[in-house]
């Protein structure tokens, strides 16, 4: 008998925090890492007769969002009631959108290293209350109502996903995008960029949709990609030994790398929306539409296929860089100090990068300094073992790096008569590395331009040495 093929289905509820400087429905500040319940007011507690008042900037990122994700914007729009109870929501309902969302049927488009594209839609965007945080402490069980009103966007994808590794390009697009429009500053670490995974399975061809289940609240790529993993095998397993696939509602166990069961999924009706009748509706018109259009800075795809236009980088540098749009604003202040823009990306990523812990991108170099070095570094002033011991002082301490290569004689070594006399010495050295050359041992070249290297105290250009040196070993009178 035929083993069935299943494939998954997958949609993404991404919620992003709007980057305003005060909550959704009141003056509070949004700021995170403040003392326990002290960024609280009577509207963000619930309190009898405290009533919100919309933010209006939070409308305005919401659109941006749905304008940058090709969405249609509705001009009428409303907030509703979602109704239900849990300890960290004191009104025992959150302010979110139901029927007239701001933002409709958008998409973004996911571009493989292959020079792929697929188009994942974008069904709805949505502004809502952010509920408080509850802290576990031993045997108690402790309110943080700081979070409760801080401003989110909700983004509900199509279920055009098929895999987890789709997913977090998805993720990732996704926070290029609204970092770059400065939506959001998405530091999952802090939970302003997290996700639920609505997931099923289906035979393969079969245009249908499975039961979903949904997965709560995760915030790494990294552990979407493991509990997509798990969730689609687990629900293979299931079919595939009889058994049915329940709606529920499940959460990822970071140290199991499993889902878990938390409750039977609820279903729209559970929630009892119903028109939030404190808040007037949104109108917007084309003024505000042209307003907003404006504000929009440049798409992280524009910027990729410009900086590989302008500066002849290769696409995949460009990709990386976009992919912050701090990193992509360095990167364009120090291609001003130089000619060589490849090589000023090949520093970055492959030797800064790793001096660059924290996200989004900060540099412990100016951007002046690493231009100036790509500059040495390109036009063979330094070779690369000078630049990357130069870049590492830079870390700890700021200075010119032209200056330190003239004042402590770091230049390349490349008067040719001066490496001549250097290439003969070492030979004269190495006589059997020389044999062993002369008789097919490649290696014995590599040795050879090692000592060179050391004898000139790395200073020496290894090209310019490498190609006297083959021409001194071909030599027959050598």
């Amino acid at each position: 008998m035929k083993e069935t093929q299943y494939e998954a289905v997958i949609g993404l509820e991404v919620h992003a925090e709007l980057k305003t400087e005060t909550k959704i429905f009141c003056a509070c500040p949004t700021g995170f890492g403040a003392e326990p319940n002290s960024q609280c007011c009577p509207v963000c507690l619930g309190l009898p007769g405290a009533l919100p008042v919309l933010n209006r900037r939070a409308v305005e990122l919401c659109v941006m969002a749905g304008l940058a994700l090709n969405c249609e914007i509705q001009r009428n729009s409303r907030n509703d009631r979602k109704q239900y109870f849990y300890p960290d929501l004191p009104k025992a309902y959150q302010i979110s959108q139901d029927g007239y969302p701001l933002c409709r049927n958008g998409y973004l488009t996911l571009d493989g290293e292959d020079g792929s594209h697929k188009r994942i839609g974008i069904a709805r965007i949505h502004i809502e209350e952010d509920a408080g945080k509850l802290i576990h402490a031993g045997k108690e069980t402790l309110i943080d109502c700081n979070r409760c009103g801080v401003p989110l966007i909700e983004i509900v994808s199509a279920p055009d996903l098929r895999n987890g590794a789709e997913a977090v390009a998805y993720l990732k697009s996704l926070r290029t995008i609204l970092l770059s429009c400065g939506i959001s500053d998405c530091r999952m670490q802090e939970g302003s960029l997290r996700c639920d995974v609505n997931i099923s399975v289906r035979e393969a061809g079969n245009r249908g949709f499975g039961v979903r289940t949904e997965i709560k609240n995760i915030n790494s790529f990294a552990f979407v990609e493991k509990a997509i993993r798990y969730e689609t095998e687990r629900q293979i397993a299931l079919l595939q030994n009889g058994g049915e696939v329940c709606s529920e509602t499940r959460r990822f166990d970071e140290v199991t790398g499993e889902t878990v069961l938390m409750r039977v999924k609820e279903s729209a009706d559970d929630y009892r929306y119903l028109t939030e009748a404190d808040l007037m509706p949104i109108h917007l018109n084309e003024e505000d539409l042209r307003r907003l259009c404006e504000m929009l800075p440049e798409l992280p795809a524009e910027r990729q296929m410009r900086l590989i236009s302008q500066y002849g980088i290769e696409d995949a540098g460009a990709r990386m860089l976009v992919s912050d749009p701090g990193l992509a604003d360095y990167f364009e202040a120090a291609a001003a100090k130089t000619n060589y823009p490849q090589l000023l990306v090949h520093l970055i990523v492959n030797d800064l990068f790793r001096f660059c812990t924290s996200e989004p991108f900060c540099s412990p170099v100016a951007s002046e300094r690493i231009g100036v070095l790509a500059e040495l570094l390109g036009s063979r002033t330094v070779n690369s073992a000078t630049a990357k011991k130069l870049l590492s002082r830079l870390v700890k301490q700021d200075f010119s790096p032209a200056e330190a290569v003239e004042c402590e004689g770091l230049a390349q070594i490349r008067d040719e008569q001066k490496l001549l006399e250097m290439v003969e010495f070492v030979l004269d050295e190495m006589p059997q590395a020389v044999e062993d050359y002369r008789s097919g041992k490649r290696a014995a070249l590599r040795a050879i331009q090692g000592r060179i290297m050391a004898t000139s105290k790395g200073l020496a250009d290894p090209e310019i040495c490498e190609a006297l040196l083959i021409k001194l070993l071909n030599r027959e009178d050598f």
